[in-house]
């Protein structure tokens, strides 16, 4: 016995057919590049939809105009787990492009939660400035205290 187990020793499969044998991490030369993240994938058992391609397409928001047919809201469990515009903020809107016509979702943020997140700010930033204010006038008071006594012991001195 060698000391390999039976899935130890067993090659691993292959995705594509390698032509002559040459192929890098069972991918053709022309995709070695992509080796690295096919392996990523195979690692993390990722399925096809999340897979590395080499043509990525760019929704057609990002280079048309559109127009907003679902306002932004909360995406759903369904949607969080399978959409990845909801990873980002949460929240989605439908969008219909101008030129193409495609209906395609886009991440947004929320008015609700940023109006929140301002205010949660804005107190935060006044209870900061009423504590240094509070330390500025303690510090001031000890420092007249300072100067008095100063001064009334260059009068006793007299």
């Amino acid at each position: 016995m060698s000391g390999l187990s039976e899935d130890q020793g067993a090659a691993p499969p292959k995705l594509l057919a390698c032509p002559g044998g040459a192929c890098v991490g069972g991918l053709p030369p022309q995709t070695a590049h992509l080796s690295w993240g096919v392996r990523l994938d195979r690692a993390l058992n990722l399925s096809p939809l999340f897979s590395v391609s080499p043509l990525v397409a760019t929704p057609c928001w990002q280079a048309e105009d559109f127009v907003v047919v679902q306002d932004c809201a909360p995406c759903t469990i369904f949607q969080a787990k399978t959409m990845p515009e909801c990873s980002t903020t949460g929240f989605i809107e439908q969008v219909s492009c101008a030129v193409s016509k495609k209906e395609e979702y886009k991440s947004c943020r929320s008015v609700v939660t940023e109006a929140h997140s301002f205010w949660k700010f804005e107190g935060a930033m006044i209870c900061v400035a009423v504590v240094f204010a509070l330390l500025v006038m303690c510090r001031q008071r000890v420092l007249d205290r300072k100067a008095l006594e100063k001064v009334l012991k260059q009068i006793e001195s007299i």
